[in-house]
């Protein structure tokens, strides 16, 4: 939310006219001890901060913690592409399956047996016109 010189101009212009030029000099001067407090109590929390996390907060890139920039729908897309990439990544690119407990085989040896077919997939059978479909009477 920026305030251009336009706009502040106008402000400036409603608060003579509204506070009048005999309050308008008080009103400025609070509105400064305001700012100074502020800063006073900012600057404050910021020691504070460091003093408790140590040098470890000069470290942090706040600019990558701001939640305006997060775009729900890249956050999806590249969520999604890395879950393409991880299935359609080679065989050989994915890690080996842990060798079985009480295995006596050293740990990094390969085997000189053949990669495992997957198992058969059982075909699928349609239905005839006309027959129902298989009812589960325990599953409902």
């Amino acid at each position: 939310m920026g305030i251009n010189g336009y706009e502040l101009l106008v402000l400036a212009l409603l608060a003579v006219v509204v506070l009048g030029p005999e309050r308008l000099p008080e009103y400025a001067s609070q509105l400064a001890r305001l700012i100074r407090e502020l800063r006073r109590m900012a600057t404050g929390a910021r020691e504070q901060l460091r003093e408790e996390v140590g040098p470890e907060i000069d470290e942090v890139d706040w600019r990558k913690l701001d939640p305006r920039q997060y775009d729900p729908r890249r956050i999806i897309k590249e969520a999604l592409l890395d879950d393409v990439e991880d299935a359609v990544k080679p065989v050989s690119a994915r890690p080996a399956p842990a060798a079985p407990r009480g295995s006596t085989r050293a740990p990094g040896a390969e085997t000189a047996a053949a990669p495992t077919a997957p198992p058969a997939v059982k075909p699928l059978m349609r239905l005839q016109t006309g027959d129902r479909a298989p009812f589960d009477s325990e599953a409902t």
